[in-house]
């Protein structure tokens, strides 16, 4: 208690600290540990081993038993500190488990059978890291094609939408003709229409056009986003029209003036929606459930599904392939970081 006293009549430039500096870090240190907190259980989880992943209560970091080779049994044995009838204390090592008793042996006098509760005996642990869980995968399920399928898929996808999209938003920012506004509403009113409703349609026609078990039929039905055009008509609105009629006055055509001139100036709402480009498809799990049945086709999300069976889920294995699935967002987001606020603020201005 004289602890927290002292801190909280400390000094701090002169001036002791106050009841909002405390509400201040409470609520810097909440949320930091809402954010980072399940990717820091995550990456420690994606080490354990199957056992470690079913301990409760969980830990962060992997631990596991210590193991002991001991003369006499073909296997090593996990080693205990179990409480003796004397109240004493001694590391041993566990030979069987019969209900509630475990039968336990001294390492080093392996000769006598010590009968322990299982409440008084606790497991001596240390640190290991299970690096199977990122070799295997790799070695035997085959996740290297599915990795490269997943960079395919939202590699052409990504570009392939800030194409299209960019040139719509173009067309919708900065050409006046009849129906300009009702043709945004239209495309605004597509954001309130689910897959689920367009799923079929939608397969018949991916279907119909010989793309069904082909990474194009994953990628082409979602280039064209509602919510891409919105985000780069904003954007271009607020790029001046005179620079628009200048081009056009020094007879420069209209692809010119949208590749060499609206382009460069909309860079920072184009990495904003390469974010989120790389983010949708990168983590899309149903449409290439759907459409992909070949297993030398799936992407990392569907590959994923393989460790689910009837009867048993490999944890490790799951866990640790998340953990990859995350790197390539991760490096995405810090090299584009700098444009996000640039681009979000910039398509509210008019």
């Amino acid at each position: 208690m004289s602890g927290i006293v002292r801190f909280l009549t400390r000094r701090r430039g002169g001036k002791g600290w106050h009841w909002t500096d405390i509400v201040t870090w409470a609520w810097l240190i909440g949320g930091l540990l809402v954010m980072f907190g399940p990717a820091v259980w995550l990456v420690g989880s994606s080490f354990k081993s199957p056992a470690a992943l079913a301990e409760f209560p969980p830990t962060i970091l992997p631990y596991v038993t210590q193991k002991v080779t001991v003369e006499g049994y073909d296997k090593p044995l996990d080693l205990y500190e179990a409480t003796l009838e004397d109240g004493s204390t001694a590391v041993l090592a566990e030979v069987r488990r019969i209900g509630v008793v475990s039968q336990m042996v001294d390492p080093k006098d392996p000769g006598e059978i010590v009968k322990v509760n299982i409440a008084k005996r606790t497991p001596v642990r240390e640190m290991s890291f299970a690096t199977d869980n990122y070799t295997e995968p790799f070695t035997h399920f085959d996740f290297v094609r599915y990795l490269w399928n997943s960079v395919f898929v939202t590699v052409t996808a990504t570009l392939i939408t800030l194409v299209v999209n960019s040139m719509a938003a173009f067309a919708l920012s900065k050409y006046e003709f009849r129906g300009r506004t009702m043709a945004m509403l239209l495309i605004l009113a597509t954001l309130m229409v689910p897959l689920s409703v367009i799923m079929v349609p939608l397969y018949s026609i991916v279907s119909a056009l010989g793309l069904f078990n082909n990474l194009w039929g994953v990628i082409l039905p979602t280039v064209a986003t509602p919510t891409g055009v919105f985000i780069l008509r904003q954007y271009m609105l607020t790029i001046p029209d005179e620079l628009v009629d200048a081009a056009r006055m020094d007879k420069a055509s209209e692809w010119q003036i949208y590749w060499r001139i609206i382009l460069p100036l909309t860079a920072p709402a184009l990495a904003v929606l390469a974010i989120f480009s790389v983010v949708w498809r990168w983590n899309d799990f149903l449409w290439p459930l759907i459409v992909l049945s070949r297993k030398e086709l799936y992407t990392l999300q569907v590959g994923l599904s393989i460790y689910s069976g009837e009867l048993n889920v490999q944890w490790h294995f799951i866990l640790a392939m998340t953990v990859v699935t995350m790197i390539p967002v991760v490096l995405v987001f810090i090299f584009l970081q700098r444009f996000i606020t640039t681009g979000i603020a910039g398509t509210g201005l008019k």
